[in-house]
């Protein structure tokens, strides 16, 4: 009777076994079938799983309930790289098994290290050799020392913005796996200024506004591009319609050639000696002068020191005193030069590129004095007081360049210069940086003594290089060809060979069309100016603007304008004022098309353009104060998505030195 009891009681579980996936202990509770998952791994690595259980090769089995999502991640060895996965799990992301059976995964470390790439934004990245397709994926396993290259993709409506990681800067990324290694791909929508990721300034030399742009409104009429407002010479505005309106061509007082220098007097006391602006017979012409004295009697001839609104009527004396006092004397004595202007048909291709990007008339030098004065500004926006280049008792400017503030911010630069006439090498960038202006400061001794920091000042060929492979940096200088006499600056001596403005805008023209035929070209824009106005009329005055650091001139020689007692601080014997306008381009496939701005800048806004765009302090008050460039680009549209094709630069025209007759 016992016995049978003990059968009767235990048959329910043998029903239990052989029917259902449990036995009951009690009301509602069940035993749930588990499965074994088991990992076996092949070189140096780890592999662990979610939920916990496996953490190969010290735990490479374990059991989990039917239907359970694992994930196992592979980790590799600090000398190894993951190279994939087989069994239940293929390729080299993360293994997902869903567990209904028992599993096996086997997963392969080979020697080499491993690349890891994450994607912000909207885009894709590829490796060559191939392994990489973030954001599908991001990880994969490279041979010790393998050269890999990472290609970035953008989405629709995105550009790429800069590698981060074991790549910086925004051109291409190639590394070589020495170690493990981490990338970050950054790209960002279009809308903003974040969509420039290049950034190429390149200033030539000593030409005013109205010299070489202030035919363009009668360019336009010519080539049937629409008229609007545009502040240039007024014989070439409409009679009627957009203002400003047509006036008579400008006329300041001339100089009689019968007063030699010092008498130069006469220059201006006799009205019918007075000059018309006139269109430049010949591409060459002498130098007038842009320097501190000059450019202050050209404000007016009876106020140096700029207390009386601006006359702007002293233009030809100082040319005609500069061609007097030269030893030997420049032929044209009266001065005419200054009152020369050049026209569509001499600068075919910069009319050309001014008419379809954008351009602006209120476009200023930041200072009232020579080249080296305004270049101290683009590189620093201030001179630290000074109205001449530097010599003795005065050494190398203190102050921050843009460049050295990039370097700190990890920003990738270079300046390009351009060697032939010089003595360097192409190849010699100890020797290129003496013909950059960031000699001038102080951060010119730190490059030259830091490797790292001295392969950034290269020749202008691997500009052409870089615009080619699409391997420009983020922030990049083209240092004007004076050597090679392709700056555009008018002659300082006469010469037999004279430069001539056509030879220096045809070198313009091959920087211009490799960077729109490059692949930076879709996220870059050239800022094409010059450092100053060299003399020549221009008929808007300088116009007011915050002192850089408040530091009065410090160089001033006696009988200097500004020398006088009590004059220095006064009217425009200080920095509170840019220098005469100069011409403009922004070129990029941003950039409106045929857009004037008519906003008051000096060319410090280039580095208020850098600073927004890269998000790095300005330097100090004058760049700080211009007003954003934004207008200039349409970064929704991309009106030059596909850049225009230009005319070639036209070289035939007339070089003489022969003074003008106009």
């Amino acid at each position: 009777m016992i016995s049978t009891l003990r059968v009767y009681w235990l048959w329910p579980c043998v029903v239990c076994i052989l029917f259902a996936s449990s036995c009951g202990s009690g009301s509602g509770t069940s035993h749930t079938v588990t499965y074994q998952l088991t990992v076996t791994a092949t070189g140096t690595g780890t592999i662990t799983s979610s939920p916990t259980g496996i953490n190969c090769p010290a735990t490479c089995a374990a059991n989990f309930p039917q239907g359970t999502q694992v994930t196992l991640t592979a980790a590799p060895g600090s000398s190894s790289a993951f190279a994939g996965w087989s069994g239940a799990c293929s390729g080299s992301g993360n293994c997902s098994v869903t567990i209904a059976a028992a599993t096996a995964v086997a997963a392969t470390f080979n020697p080499g290290y491993q690349l890891t790439v994450s994607v912000s934004g909207t885009g894709t990245v590829t490796s060559s050799p191939a392994g990489i397709n973030c954001p599908t994926t991001c990880s994969a396993g490279f041979p010790q020392n393998a050269q890999v290259t990472l290609n970035e993709t953008a989405g629709t409506n995105n550009v790429f913005s800069n590698w981060s990681g074991a790549c910086t800067g925004g051109g291409a990324c190639s590394l070589t796996l020495s170690a493990a290694a981490s990338v970050s791909a950054a790209f960002t929508s279009l809308g903003s200024l974040q969509a420039l990721n290049h950034i190429i300034i390149f200033a030539q030399e000593n030409r005013s506004f109205d010299q070489y742009f202030g035919a363009l409104r009668e360019y336009w009429a010519q080539n049937g591009i629409a008229d609007q407002s545009f502040d240039g010479l007024p014989q070439f505005n409409p009679p009627s319609g957009t203002a400003p309106l047509q006036g008579p061509a400008p006329s300041i007082p001339g100089c009689d050639p019968s007063k030699p220098f010092p008498q130069y007097t006469a220059c201006y006391s006799d009205p019918s000696n007075s000059i018309t602006s006139f269109h430049m017979n010949s591409v060459c012409n002498e130098n007038p002068s842009p320097f501190w004295d000059e450019a202050h009697v050209d404000w007016d001839l009876n106020d140096y020191i700029g207390t009386s609104p601006a006359q702007l009527n002293g233009f030809v004396k100082t040319a005609a005193d500069l061609a007097r006092q030269q030893s030997p004397t420049f032929m044209d004595t009266n001065g005419l030069r200054a009152m020369g202007y050049f026209d569509g048909s001499d600068l075919n291709f910069y009319y050309f590129m001014a008419s379809n990007f954008a351009t602006s008339d209120r476009w200023f030098s930041p200072v009232m004095s020579r080249t080296q004065i305004n270049r101290m500004y683009l590189l620093a926006a201030t001179s630290q007081g000074h109205v001449y280049p530097l010599a003795p008792p005065y050494g190398a400017l203190t102050a921050t360049t843009i460049f050295q503030e990039l370097q700190n911010a990890g920003i990738s630069w270079k300046i390009y210069v351009d060697p032939t006439g010089t003595s360097c090498a192409p190849t010699d960038s100890g020797c290129l940086i003496g013909y950059s202006y960031i000699n001038m400061f102080t951060y010119a001794q730190t490059i030259s003594n830091t490797p790292s920091l001295l392969q950034n000042i290269v020749p202008i060929s691997q500009f052409l290089t870089d615009a080619q492979n699409g391997t420009l940096p983020q922030v990049a200088l083209i240092e004007p060809a004076s050597a090679a006499s392709l700056d555009e600056h008018p002659n300082d001596w006469d010469t037999s060979s004279p430069s001539d403005i056509q030879a220096g805008a045809k070198y313009a023209e091959s920087l211009m069309n490799a960077l729109m035929a490059g692949p930076n070209w879709k996220d870059s824009a050239m800022i094409f100016t010059y450092d100053e106005f060299g003399g020549f009329y221009d008929h808007v005055s300088p116009q007011p603007m915050p002192s850089p650091d408040g530091i009065l001139p410090i160089d001033l020689k006696p009988g200097d304008a500004c020398d006088g007692s009590g004059q220095l601080g006064t009217g425009t014997c200080n920095f509170n004022w840019t220098g005469y306008r100069v011409p403009l381009i922004v070129i990029s496939p941003f950039a409106k098309k045929n857009f004037v701005s008519h906003t008051v800048r000096d060319f410090t806004a280039v580095l208020k353009l850098i600073e927004t765009r890269f998000n790095v302090p300005a330097l100090n008050a004058r760049d700080a104060a211009q007003p954003s460039m934004n207008e200039f680009f349409d970064f929704t549209n991309v009106p030059w998505a596909t850049p225009p094709t230009p005319p070639a630069q036209v070289t035939s025209g007339q070089c003489s030195l022969t003074p003008p007759n106009p």
